[in-house]
């Protein structure tokens, strides 16, 4: 199975960093695309959708995930995900970059775990209250209206972003940012971007605690509160995801990206992989493209 990285390219939304497509639209031009949506790609920029219509299961990071009608469905930067698209399904998807992020966090003062997907309570689909949904549906068609207008204003854009954030924060139940302080939720943020540059050179979280400038204690605490995993259990999860990643998205063997990954021995990594997941990497290979 042949695996496409996408990255955001849209001309028109480029400097902005978001964009907003209706969902029966991406389906009428799915056959026009470089890539088929419904079937597995890797996204190098994040994703909000918001179901209308409709229901099915949404595949992230080789998981299946249903959805039906007012579900809001969260897929982060870097992760493998797949539409389930068809004529029915009907509503809103919201790409953003991580520098549009970046931006509303600096102008907005809003906070964001990089690594909210490895939370134990994790959940990409959520379905808030009928009152919540219609306020998110009148930010969303503001932010649509913004986005496209000819003489955007990326403040506006911005604020009107982070109201339809915050609200969905809010009521989201496996949000965890509440138990973190703002100084706590940069340290986190340092940590999860650290760990994506050293993922190829580093599994030791006392590496980190140093680049943070904190003891190992204080880093497995806050990894704890963030994701109630330890700072060495989120370290070992986000390799193994990775690897699942890369071992279906590359046509490349496996030594090779046991290499990538920073394992000296293929057989470190067989054995480091097999432990997590209870498969060879090569098994997990033949199994993914089954």
């Amino acid at each position: 199975m042949n695996i496409p990285d996408i990255k955001f390219k849209h001309p028109v939304s480029q400097s902005k960093g978001i964009e907003i497509v209706e969902l029966d639209e991406l389906y009428d031009r799915r056959l026009k695309m470089d890539h088929d949506p419904n079937q597995p790609h890797r996204v190098h920029f994040s994703l909000m959708i918001y179901i209308e219509q409709g229901e099915g299961t949404h595949f992230i990071d080789f998981n299946s995930y249903p959805f039906s009608k007012g579900s809001f469905i969260f897929v982060n930067k870097n992760q493998i995900q797949a539409f389930a698209l068809n004529e029915n399904i009907k509503g809103k998807l919201v790409l953003f970059t991580e520098s549009f992020i970046d931006k509303v966090q600096t102008n907005m003062k809003v906070s964001a775990h990089s690594l909210n997907h490895f939370h134990t309570a994790y959940s990409p689909i959520f379905t808030p209250s009928a009152a919540l949904t219609s306020s998110c549906v009148t930010l969303l068609s503001q932010i649509q209206k913004e986005v496209n207008h000819q003489e955007n204003n990326a403040l506006i854009t911005m604020l009107l972003f982070s109201s339809l954030f915050l609200m969905l924060e809010r009521e989201r139940p496996e949000s965890d940012t509440k138990s973190l302080s703002k100084s706590q939720v940069t340290q986190f943020n340092l940590f999860s971007a650290l760990l994506e540059e050293g993922l190829t050179e580093k599994r030791d979280a006392s590496y980190y605690a140093n680049q943070l400038h904190i003891t190992y204690k204080t880093l497995n605490n806050l990894c704890k509160l963030a994701t109630e995993r330890t700072a060495k259990q989120l370290i070992d999860t986000y390799t193994i995801t990775e690897a699942k990643r890369r071992l279906i998205l590359d046509s490349k063997q496996v030594q090779e990206i046991a290499y990538e990954l920073g394992f000296e021995e293929t057989s470190n990594f067989v054995k480091y992989f097999k432990k997590h997941t209870l498969v060879t990497p090569s098994q997990f290979q033949k199994l993914a493209r089954s």
